[in-house]
């Protein structure tokens, strides 16, 4: 209420321009004659708002197109991220931003010992400011393969900070915790060799990980997965929101508090380019060679938040209230996905989802990305979305039901199990059509781009040339109306594999081509004139 009056007052000492949360605008053209006569908002989020409003609208008139701009081909994979194409292992790194991509920077070349094994893209925080301008600017943290961690400027290729991780482990990957907050990194699976086993040496610890936070960058700490403490069935695990799920060979998955862990279980806070004496050894921390010393210890099994069996593809939790999707550890539950409660594990009413496709490729199921709590049911033919309420007259109990479904252009007669000769003699089809056939219309991918309110859905039929014919269907997230449908002019080989990113105004699509060599294609949004 005070934030409702205190407006009011603004809005009575300046009717030139009405307050940023009161504006109503109608459409876009009132938004850029507003601005012709310098009537804008200082509100910088109901701006963007704005700008991204009139985009969406554009966006999906019949006049606009989008146009292939530019294709660049690679012998190594190529990624994309928030406006960035890399190629050769990130080392060339191209804005997509520019009519047409062009180069930001390039890394000198790095020997194999040296190369970079993977990276994390960290945006600058809004909502504090750092001591040097440089660490406010984006940034690439990546992980080479002699165990440094560089921070790279993002868009000038310079390094800003450089750390030193182990001389006696390997890492490999990085992933976060939190969104640019906090992230992880990863070491290889410490395998017992052959003359260890002889000797009857037991390989204890299994992996290591190294937390960190960003903006600044700084060190958690480091902590070894032990079988003495996880079991010896443990096989994997990983960070994410703020818990460590440990996967086991019996199909099992436990969640931890890292909080709880750090908290309980770190013998010395480290802080990087400081001296520290930790485990009879002495060094600089992020140093070479000392790195970074195993500073939290779990010597017992912490409390177990959650625990499931699964019987393939793990677990997923989301939704609102929290839900969990799993599939039961049992052969029959194949092809099932359960939607069950985290606070007791009951079961949705209407929670076991079975989309029943034969095809080669498995349905997929996933948490929407929108924070709405819905979930996406994915296949060849069906995109399913779903809510979870709760169930009528019944408190804390919660159902499934559909909000609304996009199904795939269907031939039906190929579909029937019966054919009609030329000359008037029915067959009986020896072999079922499958649901993915390349024949027929069948979804790839569903992506959501978030600051348009889209899904993004590929779907590919085959021509009459029996090559594959992508295109990129935009639907009202809302209500799943289909608004425009974008056709990609190269051909999709579906034995190869395929990432298409929609990135407001434009379509990345990278493709592995036959001869193992990768391509980029880039497309742009423009006005046709007629």
């Amino acid at each position: 209420m005070m934030s409702t009056s205190i407006s009011m007052c603004l809005d009575k000492r300046s009717p030139t321009r009405p307050p940023a949360t009161k504006r109503r605008i109608k459409n876009s053209c009132t938004i850029l004659s507003s601005r012709t006569r310098g009537i804008t908002s200082n509100d910088f989020g109901t701006l963007l708002g704005g700008n991204l409003r009139i985009l969406k609208n554009i966006m999906l008139q019949d006049g606009t197109e989008f146009t292939k701009v530019w294709t660049k081909s690679s012998k190594s994979l190529i990624s994309y991220e928030s406006g960035r194409i890399y190629f050769e292992n990130y080392r060339n790194c191209y804005s997509s931003l520019t009519p047409q991509p062009r180069l930001f920077y390039e890394l000198p070349r790095r020997p194999k010992a040296e190369k970079i094994e993977d990276s994390l893209l960290c945006q600058c925080p809004l909502d504090k400011v750092l001591l040097q301008a440089s660490e406010q600017k984006p940034h690439l943290l990546a992980l080479t393969a002699n165990n440094w961690l560089y921070c790279f400027s993002a868009d000038t290729g310079e390094v800003l900070q450089q750390v030193y991780l182990s001389s006696h482990f390997r890492f490999r990957s990085l992933g976060w915790d939190i969104s640019q907050e906090t992230f992880y990194v990863k070491s290889i699976l410490n395998k017992q060799t052959p003359i260890a086993r002889q000797a009857g040496v037991d390989n204890n610890i299994l992996m290591h990980l190294a937390i960190f936070k960003v903006f600044p960058l700084d060190i958690v700490g480091m902590l070894e997965i032990s079988k003495k403490v996880f079991g010896k069935t443990v096989v994997d695990v990983l960070l994410s929101q703020g818990v460590l799920a440990v996967s086991h060979s019996s199909k099992c998955v436990k969640l931890y508090s890292i909080e709880h862990i750090v908290k309980q279980c770190r013998i010395k806070e480290l802080v990087l380019g400081q001296q520290c004496d930790l485990s009879s050894s002495r060094g600089i921390v992020g140093h070479a060679p000392y790195g970074i010393p195993v500073n939290i210890q779990i010597k017992e099994p912490p409390p177990v938040l959650f625990e499931v069996s699964y019987f393939d593809n793990g677990i997923q939790i989301g939704g609102h209230p929290w839900h969990y999707i799993y599939t039961p550890n049992h052969k029959r539950h194949r092809g099932t996905h359960y939607i069950c409660s985290v606070r007791d594990g009951t079961l949705a009413k209407n929670g076991v989802q079975d989309m029943k496709c034969d095809s080669l490729e498995a349905d997929w199921i996933f948490f929407h990305p929108d924070d709405s709590g819905r979930i996406i049911h994915a296949g060849p033919s069906t995109i399913s979305v779903l809510k979870i309420i709760e169930e009528m007259g019944i408190e804390s109990h919660y159902e499934v039901v559909p909000d609304f479904s996009i199904i795939a252009s269907r031939d039906s007669s190929a579909f029937s199990p019966v054919t009609v000769t030329s000359s008037g003699r029915t067959v009986k089809r020896r072999i079922q059509q499958l649901d993915d056939d390349p024949e027929q219309e069948t979804f790839k991918m569903v992506k959501y781009e978030d600051e348009l309110d889209l899904l993004a859905i590929v779907d590919v039929k085959s021509t009459a040339e029996d090559v594959g014919q992508a295109s990129i269907r935009l639907h009202d997230n809302k209500c799943g109306d289909l608004m425009k449908r974008i056709v990609l002019e190269e051909p999709w080989d579906v034995t190869y594999s395929h990432e298409v990113y929609f990135d407001r105004d434009t379509i990345i699509h990278i493709e592995q081509e036959r001869n193992n060599n990768f391509c980029c294609h880039v497309y742009k949004m423009n006005q046709r004139i007629n």
